[in-house]
């Protein structure tokens, strides 16, 4: 039974790319998604106060993190 109309090569495509977006590292995740919020125009404390958010609702999120964690893992 067919649950979708994806060829078997797309679904396999879909699920791994799902699965690298979860597996990718926290510190990773936060200097992306930094960088991609800086783009969009946002400052550093609408950014940061997000990224809490978004890692909070990541699948196996780690520890809540505060705004000056997150600053130090995208600028060290």
């Amino acid at each position: 039974m067919n649950s979708t109309p994806l060829t078997e090569g797309e679904a396999m495509r879909v699920v791994a790319e799902v699965m690298g977006f979860f597996a990718e590292p926290m510190p990773d995740f936060v200097r992306r998604r930094h960088a991609e919020l800086r783009d969009r125009g946002l400052g550093n404390d609408e950014i940061f106060a997000g990224l809490g958010v978004e890692i909070a609702a990541r699948r196996f999120s780690p520890p809540p993190m505060s705004a000056r964690q997150l600053r130090r893992i995208v600028y060290g």
